[in-house]
């Protein structure tokens, strides 16, 4: 059995905010498994960047993608077929918006309390590239959700960027903003209304997780991994979501999976013997890629003078201009908050775009 792990290790070498190493060694040791650590820099990162977005043959704006397709050319170096963990936190409530789902509809002193303090955190210094920066982060994501209905607050935890962030950043902005319904309206509405359906007003975070099954899991998770594999010719088995398996986790109350401390309850509880303490516990850790620092300095120049060039912008005629240049300007400010999200979903766009519709 092979346990493998993508160790981060920045330029600077001073950034472990992305860098679970020590844990999965602990792992690794009281498994008794046959454990591969390798190390990456911005500049392996860089490397893969045309690699992953040659082989897209559509537009998809998870990064991770760029750190899975690395992962899964080390892990083929070891073995032809192996297990993925996808589907867990779907089912069992492993994401840090069921966790904030939860105090939203179970809210104490400390949950009140961040929903009155939103113009503060609105203010403080946000990005997902130091613990102090994404805590400032996701409490601003947190206050602000927590006034929105059980659906619309989905929606925005599960997204990017807001409706009206969307819409200003279109040329033509009134695809979505018009009063009269046009084409293009109806079907966004019609997709987003299918995919909300099993959210309701008085149910449990069953609700949340089911949605996620359908949207994150399907749209998201498992078509990056099944992608990124079989680029390196590796085969990936998913055996949490053996529909047996599937089918009994959902009959399960949501207790069992959440609470106001735990998250994957059901598991934790199962299998805390097994696993180091240190583990039990431990916040959830995305596998990200830093992508701030990257696009600070290494990718900086492909950003301001080729796939987001003004003069570019502006003769292709589908992003709005303005929307474009003040996403430039948070980018490289001091507090850049989630625009790095965004801004590589237009990194990956636009690169699409010229390399199969411009003529």
């Amino acid at each position: 059995m092979f346990l493998v792990l993508i160790h981060f290790r920045l330029a600077l070498k001073t950034n472990r905010f992305f860098d679970e190493t020590h844990y999965a060694l602990k792992v690794a040791k009281m498994a008794k498994t046959n454990h591969t650590v390798f190390e990456l820099s911005n500049d392996d990162l860089y490397e893969n960047l045309y690699n992953v977005l040659d082989y897209l043959d559509e537009p998809f704006a998870d990064s991770s993608a760029i750190a899975v397709n690395i992962l899964c050319k080390k892990t083929k170096e070891k073995i032809t077929v192996a297990l993925s963990g996808d589907g867990a936190d779907e089912m069992f409530s492993g994401y840090n918006k069921h966790q904030a789902e939860f105090r939203v509809r179970n809210p104490g002193l400390a949950e009140h309390l961040a929903m009155r303090m939103n113009p503060i955190f609105s203010k403080l210094p946000q990005s997902r590239n130091s613990k102090f920066s994404n805590l400032s982060r996701q409490m601003d994501k947190f206050s602000k959700g927590a006034k929105l209905g059980n659906k619309l607050r989905y929606w925005s935890w599960a997204s990017i960027m807001d409706e009206e962030g969307a819409n200003f950043l279109m040329k033509e902005p009134e695809i979505i903003k018009s009063q009269r319904l046009t084409d293009e309206a109806f079907a966004y509405k019609k997709r987003k209304d299918a995919l909300l359906t099993y959210i309701s007003k008085k149910g449990n975070i069953n609700d949340v997780l089911y949605t996620d099954m359908h949207l994150v899991l399907t749209n998201d998770m498992l078509r990056k991994v099944d992608s990124m594999s079989m680029a390196n010719s590796l085969e990936v088995r998913t055996p949490y979501l053996d529909h047996n398996l599937v089918d009994f986790v959902f009959s399960l109350p949501a207790e069992f999976k959440i609470n106001s401390k735990t998250r994957k309850k059901i598991l934790t509880d199962t299998y805390q013997k097994y696993l180091p303490k240190e583990l039990i516990g431990r916040p959830k850790q995305g596998f990200e890629v830093p992508l701030l620092g990257w696009f600070q300095k290494g990718m900086r120049s492909t950003i301001e003078q080729d796939l987001l060039n003004s003069d570019f912008i502006k003769e292709q005629g589908i992003f709005n201009h303005d929307a474009t240049e003040k996403l430039k300007r948070k980018l490289f400010s001091a507090n850049p908050g989630d625009s790095p999200s965004t801004i590589w979903a237009l990194v990956v766009f636009q690169y699409w775009w010229k390399k199969y519709l411009s003529n």
